[in-house]
């Protein structure tokens, strides 16, 4: 069942994953500002890890740069010497442009520059990902697998008719065989085709189903979509009620009273029915039967977890099959190459849903609060954090890609345009430009978190 208590310390974990994969990516995405300015010979005043509004946690000049940590963590920054950008260093453009300034360069060194920490993004995403096949191995849950079909988490996903025990087989009469696929198709899906029973059925899903998702989601963030698994206890608090009554980890319960049920999902719907009283549980414990007496909430729930176990412990109980397939070196670059792409292009098709109001998907644009939930709270788990890490770059790269002034793709939209029509945007737009761009993205990043705590989209 679930745990309303906030736990600080997975939160903790998670806080410290999120900035360590944060800072890597920041350094990696200016790095590569950096080196390519220095390469056409543009001297860069500052490196930042993170902004320094009035003062830096730490600075170091070495050369013609300053190095330095911010204490706003919310990015980092290059300086580069005659380029309008956050800094809005006026008094330095008012004077006569100087060879080793960016704006003395040439357009396609410009738009290189500009490109660049996009370029390494991009790269640092295919490198992880390579390094990922070659030591945990690409994973897939046949959907074929799943031993018992899904369980319908949601609600939004049962009120259009899927069912526990459903075995999808196909979206948009596309198959679909990878379960990980499966659900991320879902959520961009017009029609499911699936099996139930010995019936075949389509179901027609709504066009705000990503809206109507975010509004059900679940406190403890579980999917919307689940293997279905028998009724058994993953982790229950020493200090609950339920523990107190006998209640164990690994203990599988088998009835309530007289009423025998085979699932998870079939004790979550008997529950209610108990609110405030105390049942008789069958539960077997190491091949043996036993009734516990376990009291029920007001909520109708007893105090424990189901969901923890992952996918190899899953594998084990014999709720799926997963399929581990470790690549060589050589097979691993290509392998990289493709799963980025692949990231990417499932990452362009989500950000299209939220352009789309009728989708409802913008109510789940959200900010630290929701990239930080993404990491695992339980233990630092190193796959876990290079997969989301690859993911989170593979984002950047793309979000600092749209034409919007102050980021990446604003400059090389200003540097195409001036290549194609050879007239150069005065500096005056272009600071204009950038202070427009400044203000749309400071309004985005207090949307985005604000609808994180307080959800405004929804």
């Amino acid at each position: 069942m679930v745990l309303l208590a906030i736990d600080w310390s997975a939160v903790g974990l998670q806080a410290a994953q999120l900035l360590l994969s944060l800072s890597m990516l920041v350094i990696l995405h200016e790095f590569g500002h950096f080196i390519t300015a220095r390469w056409f010979g543009c001297r860069v005043e500052k490196f930042y890890l993170f902004f320094d509004p009035w003062f830096s946690l730490f600075k170091k000049k070495k050369g013609e740069t300053e190095y330095g940590v911010g204490w706003l963590p919310l990015g980092g920054y290059v300086k580069i010497a005659g380029m309008i950008d956050e800094s809005m260093d006026k008094e330095a453009l008012s004077k006569p442009a100087q060879p080793w300034e960016f704006r003395s360069k040439p357009a396609w060194q410009r738009l290189i520059v500009m490109i660049g920490g996009v370029v390494m993004n991009v790269l640092v995403a295919f490198v992880i990902y390579s390094f990922i096949l070659m030591v945990w191995g690409d994973k897939k849950i046949p959907t074929s697998s799943m031993k018992y079909g899904v369980h319908v988490v949601d609600s939004t996903l049962y009120k259009m008719g899927i069912r526990n025990g459903d075995r999808i087989i196909s979206i948009d009469n596309q198959p679909v065989t990878d379960f990980e696929k499966l659900r991320r198709k879902l959520i961009l899906g017009e029609q499911v085709q699936l099996q139930r029973g010995q019936e075949l059925v389509t179901i027609n899903l709504d066009k705000d189903l990503i809206g109507q998702l975010v509004e059900n989601r679940n406190k403890d963030r579980r999917g919307f979509l689940e293997a279905r698994r028998p009724a058994i206890a993953y982790f229950v608090p020493d200090t609950g009620a339920a523990f107190k009554a006998g209640l164990r980890k690994g203990d599988k319960m088998l009835a309530i009273n007289t009423n025998h049920f085979e699932f998870y999902d079939q004790l979550q719907e008997q529950l209610p029915l108990y609110k405030s009283d105390t049942v008789g549980i069958l539960v077997e414990r190491n091949g043996q039967e036993l009734i516990l007496n376990l009291p029920i909430s007001e909520e109708g729930k007893i105090g424990f977890l189901a969901y923890g176990y992952n996918y190899q412990q899953m594998d084990s109980l014999g709720w799926i099959k997963l399929e581990v397939n470790r690549l060589s070196f050589f097979a691993a670059i290509p392998g990289g190459i493709k799963k980025a792409g692949t990231e990417l292009q499932d990452y362009i098709d989500q950000f299209k849903k939220i352009l789309d109001p009728d989708t409802g998907a913008y109510k789940g644009v959200g900010g630290f609060k929701s990239m930080g939930s993404i990491f695992p709270g339980s233990v630092w788990d190193w796959e876990a954090f290079w997969r989301i890490t690859a993911f989170i770059s593979i984002v950047l790269a793309f979000m600092n890609l749209l034409p919007i002034p102050a980021l990446d793709g604003g400059h090389v939209l200003f540097t195409v345009y001036e290549m194609i029509s050879g007239r150069k945007p005065s500096d005056k737009f272009l600071e204009y430009a950038q202070l427009v761009g400044m203000a749309l993205l400071l309004s985005l990043m207090i949307y985005a978190n604000a609808n994180d705590w307080l959800g405004w989209g929804k």
